[in-house]
């Protein structure tokens, strides 16, 4: 496929894939309620004759582009936001909130997933106006709830592979606060494992005037959000990564009384399955230790329960390198980074093989910062302008066309050449 016919077709369609991506930014929903954003993705891709499928898992749409023989690509674009309140001052920010268990959250795609969803359905398009370059069936996923690591597993336990084939390869990509025109294509180990853990005390309530006649969960949440940390610093050892983060601690409504429980969240990540154990382990180890000392009875111990979770994201070394030679012949070999170390943030993507383990994955990190911003930042120490989940997080509109070029160029490679 001639890159100028991609260019082409992409220019020609960046005007509404940035009303697309603007849209979905003003109107962001939390995972598994993406039900507006499943609503577009579905109505694009019928009215491009995808046959599609929606509410699998939820709110997960699978579409499928039947054309003649050949592999069978599937392509994944995760479609939820955050409870994060946005600070970019652009003027299609987010300005939504939500009730969250009986509190209003703020809601903003600070991750990209906006431009995610964007990036497919230009892909999609270009898909449908080249089908005498290839052969085969791409089978395109837009899936619900990333965030919460629940999606891809609630899309396969949810009938996904009765309705769409087994695929010969699966394709992701995610916005990554570098410039603009750069991506990553690395084989091996990418992303950590992660588990959400919710960690609950129990205690005896009371008047904040008395403690004595209480048992305080607050106490001993607090003094677990501390210890925690010495898991990682003594527990595990140092060649090894490892991270806990507590993220929300949720206990009381009142200044003056104090509750009968406080929940933790927390979240690990992990490469060695056996470090996730010894995280494990040492979280309930001390949650009980301080449970104890404080008098709790044993049948009052602290409830460590583990919400969701996923293994480490591995990259499929003959495919990455095979995507990698195209989109170097693509965009230039100097812009496409072969070997990106692996990062301590978590997918879920490679969970949509289900049953098919054996499924070779290819998941890219594509550049979205301005290129000025970007190299502002780095003149001023910073590693990058903004992180993922920040209030400031912003996807340039010139990664937009950027991300539906790289798309299919993936796709018409594997479908073309398959």
């Amino acid at each position: 496929m001639p890159q100028q016919l991609i260019d082409t077709l992409v220019d020609a369609d960046t005007a509404r894939l940035v009303e697309v991506f603007k849209d979905i930014h003003r109107h962001p929903e939390l995972g598994f309620a993406e039900t507006r954003t499943a609503g577009i993705v579905a109505q694009a891709l019928t009215e491009l004759g995808f046959a599609v499928t929606t509410g699998i898992g939820g709110t997960g749409v699978a579409a499928i582009l039947r054309n003649g023989s050949g592999p069978t690509v599937m392509y994944r674009a995760d479609m939820d936001a955050l409870p994060v309140e946005e600070a970019t001052g652009l003027d299609y920010a987010s300005t939504v909130r939500v009730r969250r268990g009986g509190t209003e959250s703020p809601v903003a795609h600070v991750c990209g997933h906006d431009a995610h969803v964007a990036w497919m359905l230009g892909m999609a398009r270009v898909l449908t106006a080249t089908t005498d370059a290839w052969s085969g069936t791409a089978v395109l996923i837009g899936q619900p709830a990333e965030e919460l690591i629940g999606g891809a597993q609630a899309m396969v336990d949810d009938r996904l592979y009765d309705v769409v084939p087994k695929p010969d390869c699966l394709i992701g990509m995610h916005t990554a606060p570098v410039p603009v025109g750069m991506l990553a294509a690395s084989g091996g180990p990418r992303m950590a494992g992660t588990d959400q853990v919710d960690i609950m005390f129990k205690g005896v309530g009371g008047h904040g005037s008395m403690p004595q006649l209480a048992k305080d969960p607050v106490l001993m949440a607090a003094l677990a959000v501390v210890q925690f940390q010495t898991i990682v610093s003594r527990m595990i050892p140092p060649q090894e990564t490892a991270v806990l983060t507590v993220g929300s601690v949720q206990a009381g409504s009142s200044h003056n009384v104090i509750p009968d429980h406080a929940l933790l969240q927390a979240n690990l990540r992990w490469f060695n399955p056996h470090v996730r154990e010894q995280l494990l382990t040492g979280v309930k180890a001390v949650s009980e230790g301080i449970a104890r000392s404080y008098g709790m009875p044993e049948d009052q111990l602290p409830t460590v329960t583990v919400k969701g979770g996923s293994p480490p994201l591995v990259n499929d070394d003959g495919l990455a390198s095979r995507v990698a030679s195209t989109l170097g012949g693509a965009i230039g070999s100097a812009n496409v980074l072969t070997n990106m170390p692996p990062v301590t943030a978590s997918e879920d993507c490679h969970l949509l093989k289900g049953p098919h383990t054996d499924v070779p994955l290819c998941y890219l990190f594509l550049g979205v910062a301005d290129p000025q911003v970007y190299a502002n930042a780095l003149a001023a120490g910073k590693l990058f302008p903004y992180s993922p989940h920040s209030p400031d997080y912003v996807v340039d509109l010139a990664a937009i066309p950027f991300g539906a070029k790289i798309a299919s160029h993936v796709m018409l490679e594997l479908l073309g050449n398959g």
